[in-house]
C-alpha cells in the first residue's frame, strides 16, 4: 500500500547540517501492522512525517497505492490527508472546551453545512468502537490520560482512512494504559486498518506483525 525509495533527508545547512535520513526504503502492505522502532534520534519519527506526508525528503519517493505522492501539490495532498490518511500523536491534541464527541467530528468541521445525521452518528459509533460508549459529552480535562488518547483514535477513525499513523500513541501513558491504546490498535488492524507506528518499546513493537528498525538514520 505504501512504500519508500531511497528516502533521504537533511536538517541545517552546510557544515552543520545532519542527515536524519539516509537511502531508507520501506514497504508497508495493505492490511498491515508495521512499527519502525529506534533510539531516540534515529529518524523514526521524521520518517513518519514523511511517510504521512507531513515532510516531503530531500531526495527519493514516498508511494502509496502505486502513485508517487513526495512530488503533488499542495491541494492533492490536503485531498489524500482528508481521505485517506489519518494521523494520532503522543499528545492527544484535544480542544479542551470542545466534548469528546465533538472533538471526534472535528475533521468535518471545513464543511459549510451542519453535521447532518449521519456523521454525528459515525462520532457516536467511534467512540464506541474505542470503549467510549457514554461518555459522549464529557470535556477531555474529565477523563483520563488513555482516554484521552482514545477520543483522538476515534477521531482519527472517523473519515474511515485507508491508513493510520500513530507517533509514539502509548508514549505519554503508564504501561497498563498503553497496552489498552495497542489492544484497540491490534483489533483495528484485524479489522483490516492498515497501520503504520513509531515506538521506542520494543514490547509495544512485537505486538505489530512487521517491525523496521532505524539506527543512525538507516533501516537495518
Amino acid at each position: 500500500m505504501l512504500r519508500t525509495e531511497s528516502i533521504t533527508h537533511r536538517y541545517g545547512e552546510g557544515s552543520a547540517a545532519v542527515t536524519v535520513l539516509d537511502n531508507v526504503s520501506i514497504n508497508i502492505p495493505k492490511g498491515g501492522f508495521t512499527s519502525i522502532v529506534g533510539r531516540s534520534g534515529s529518524g523514526k519519527s521524521t520518517l513518519l512525517s514523511i511517510i504521512s506526508s507531513l515532510l516531503r525528503p530531500d531526495h527519493g519517493e514516498v508511494y502509496f497505492k502505486d502513485r508517487e505522492i513526495t512530488s503533488i501539490s499542495g491541494v492533492e495532498t490536503d485531498k489524500l490527508r482528508k481521505e485517506d490518511f489519518s494521523i494520532i500523536f503522543q499528545s492527544h491534541h484535544l480542544l479542551p472546551y470542545l466534548t469528546a464527541h465533538e472533538n471526534v467530528l472535528l475533521p468535518f468541521l471545513d464543511r459549510l453545512a451542519p453535521a447532518g445525521k449521519d456523521i454525528l452518528q459515525r462520532g457516536l459509533d467511534c467512540l464506541e468502537q474505542v470503549g467510549l460508549s457514554g461518555k459522549e459529552n464529557r470535556l477531555p480535562g474529565q477523563l483520563s490520560g488513555g482516554e484521552q488518547q482514545r477520543i483522538a483514535i476515534a477521531r482519527a477513525l472517523v473519515k474511515s482512512p485507508s491508513i493510520l499513523f500513530a507517533d509514539e500513541p502509548c508514549g505519554s501513558l503508564d504501561k497498563s494504559t498503553g497496552n489498552e491504546i495497542m489492544e484497540i490498535l491490534q483489533q483495528l488492524n484485524r479489522e483490516g486498518l492498515t497501520i503504520a507506528m513509531v515506538t521506542h518499546d520494543h514490547i509495544h513493537a512485537s505486538m505489530s506483525k512487521d517491525t523496521i528498525y532505524l539506527e543512525d538514520g538507516r533501516s537495518i
